[in-house]
Order: C-alpha cells, then structure tokens, then sequence
C-alpha cells in the first residue's frame, strides 16, 4: 500500500541560539526557539513519515516535557523514526520539503542539508527535495519572527 504524509512546524526565531535547518548549522543573528535543536525542517519531515503510517507525531515519540530530549540533534531522532518506521514494515519512497524564512539566504545550504536527512531516513539524495522560500516580508516568517517548515513524503506498508 501506497501513503502519502503531510508535516509542518513552526519555531520562534531569538537571540542566542545556533539556527539548525536539516542538520546544518547555519550562519545568522537569531536561531530557532525549542526543547529540541528547534530544527523545523527536519520536524516537519518526521511528522510526514509517521503521519504517512498513522503513527501520531514526534510530540508523542519525543514529548518536550522529558529532559531526555532537551538540545537534542534532530537528525538522531529523524534516524530514530526511519528506525520505527522500518520495525514496522514501512519504507520511505521519498520527501519533499520547503522551509519558510525571510531570512538568511538558504540555497547555499540545501544540498547538504537534503544529504543529512538522506543518510538519516536511508534513502538516495535524489530521493530527497528541499526547497526554500520568503513571504515577501509579509507574515510572521517575513517579518523575521519565525521560520517554519512544510514536508510531504510518500511511504510504502
């Protein structure tokens, strides 16, 4: 059976924190407000894959009231999904994404990123799109109060 999965987050951009998009640290003023790495890419891309199998969100696998997963790297717990994922008989065909934000530029970016979260999940990086847009400074994300992230994937099980 062929599944299709939707994912979004959202994180609040502040000062003093590093900007993680997909793994990759990324030079700016402001980073991404979260229990986790606030990492909104690769949030959004687990929270396709486990819609895809109907198997909730990563607020259930990794709640933010457990200390646990305070500052933790997002790409460990991406492995972690395409791992339970795979434990219960699905795979992961491919995913396509797209990160909102004003700011910084990211196209410098994407290719690493889509080869982190290829490695992560076990696919080929041409199985991986990740795409980036502003808003023409209207909304949250182009007034430069947050960034958020957009993800679909198509799962096999």
């Amino acid at each position: 059976m062929i599944r299709i999965g939707n994912g979004y987050d959202v994180h609040k951009l502040v000062g003093g924190r590093k900007l993680i998009l997909g793994g990759v640290e990324i030079e700016h003023s402001m980073g991404l407000l979260g229990h986790s790495d606030a990492d909104v890419l690769t949030h959004a891309i687990m929270d396709s894959m486990l819609g895809a199998c109907a198997l909730g969100d990563i607020g259930k696998l990794f709640p933010d009231s457990d200390p646990e997963y305070s500052g933790v790297d997002s790409i460990e717990l991406l492995k972690e999904v395409a791992d339970y994922l795979r434990d219960r008989g699905f795979s992961v065909n491919n995913i396509d994404s797209i990160i909102v934000a004003q700011k910084p530029k990211l196209s410098p970016y994407l290719d690493e990123m889509r080869a982190n979260i290829a490695n992560a999940v076990g696919l080929h990086i041409s199985c991986v799109s990740i795409k980036a847009t502003t808003e023409e400074e209207l909304g949250f994300t182009g007034r430069q109060e947050g960034i958020s992230a957009h993800a679909v994937c198509l799962v096999n099980g």
